[in-house]
């Protein structure tokens, strides 16, 4: 009777290990076939590079690629159109489609200080210094846009009438004008302004280049005139319908994403060659630049809400629709 319980013993044993046994394969047999990073070309995008090239995703799909974005509509049809999984996005723009009934969730902030105004006058040193003057702005009704439009307003001033705002299509095209000389001033974004900066030192473009001057930091009049401190939730990572219903696929992303990001800013060189690698239009040194200037920190969506919401409402006050007429509800933080 012993020997027969035993052998009973025995078999059950057996069947969990083979049980437990087969568990990896059925791990893998649940990896996605194709994960979609999606950014602009910009330092938001810098950790979703080196997650593809470090193969920090392989063991949750079989194939990670890097695709970027180089417009808000172009950014608003991915979204829309389901062409990604996560996407690198302006704060505002995630909070504008979720409120419209769009499938997104935003995961973090990693972007807290990438704006600054840039000058061929030194002698600028405030936005009220530029009254008056020709302002070359990126992405109409969009990041930088609509902070550019809040620091005047609370400053008293009108930016349809007080400045002459032209607008182009993104960061880089204005880096152009200025290097160019077709305007004085612009408006840029990390990691354009070190282009520009670098760009107007080298040779043979310094000889038709202007000296260019790194002028008004946006982040610190935000600080100064709402009493806050000197940042900005500008952009992070959201996650777009196709992994919604995949909770451990979302939190692998968010590890990786915080992982990655902490790797460029500890080794801003290495990053700037990976980046410029994937990225053409950027060399390695103005990337490098741009993370070592620009205000990066990791901080989970709903950790960061108190801020966003603060943000939201300021916007609010002058252009609802900049966030779809309120403030999303809980379900927007992931």
């Amino acid at each position: 009777m012993l020997k027969l319980i035993n052998i009973k013993q025995l078999k059950i044993r057996l069947l969990v290990v083979l049980f437990l046994s087969c568990l990896p394969l059925a791990s893998q047999a649940e990896k996605l076939k194709k994960l979609i990073l999606s950014g602009p070309f910009a330092a938001v995008s810098d950790p979703l590079i080196h997650m593809v090239n470090s193969g920090a995703l392989n063991d949750i799909a079989e194939e990670v690629t890097f695709v970027t974005w180089t417009n808000p509509d172009q950014l608003r049809a991915t979204v829309i159109g389901n062409k990604a999984d996560f996407i690198a996005i302006p704060s505002n723009v995630a909070a504008n489609l979720y409120n419209r009934g769009v499938d997104i969730k935003l995961l973090n902030i990693s972007v807290w200080g990438v704006l600054w105004m840039v000058s061929r006058d030194d002698n600028l040193k405030t936005l009220a210094d530029f009254k008056g003057k020709e302002i070359a702005m990126p992405f109409r009704a969009d990041m930088p846009d609509i902070v550019f439009t809040q620091l005047a307003r609370k400053q008293g001033l009108d930016p349809k009438k007080d400045f002459n705002l032209r607008y182009v299509s993104s960061p880089l095209d204005a880096m152009q004008l200025l290097i160019m000389r077709r305007v004085d001033h612009a408006l840029l974004a990390e990691p354009a302004i070190s282009m520009a900066l670098r760009k107007t030192k080298s040779f043979p473009v310094n000889i038709i280049a202007p000296d260019l001057f790194r002028s008004v930091d946006l982040q610190k009049e935000w600080g100064k005139l709402f009493n806050r401190e000197s940042r900005m939730p500008q952009a992070g990572m959201a996650a777009l319908k196709n992994v919604l219903q995949k909770p451990e696929v979302i939190k692998r992303f968010n590890e990786e994403y915080e992982k990655s990001l902490q790797w460029c800013l500890n080794n801003p060189v290495e990053a700037g060659v990976m980046v410029a690698e994937r990225i053409d239009m950027l060399t390695p040194e103005a990337v490098t630049d741009a993370i070592k200037l620009s205000q990066f920190n990791y901080v989970n969506a709903q950790d960061a809400k108190q801020d966003l919401e603060f943000f939201y409402s300021q916007l609010m006050e002058d252009t609802p629709a900049v966030v779809g007429g309120k403030l999303p509800d809980d379900k927007f933080y992931f």
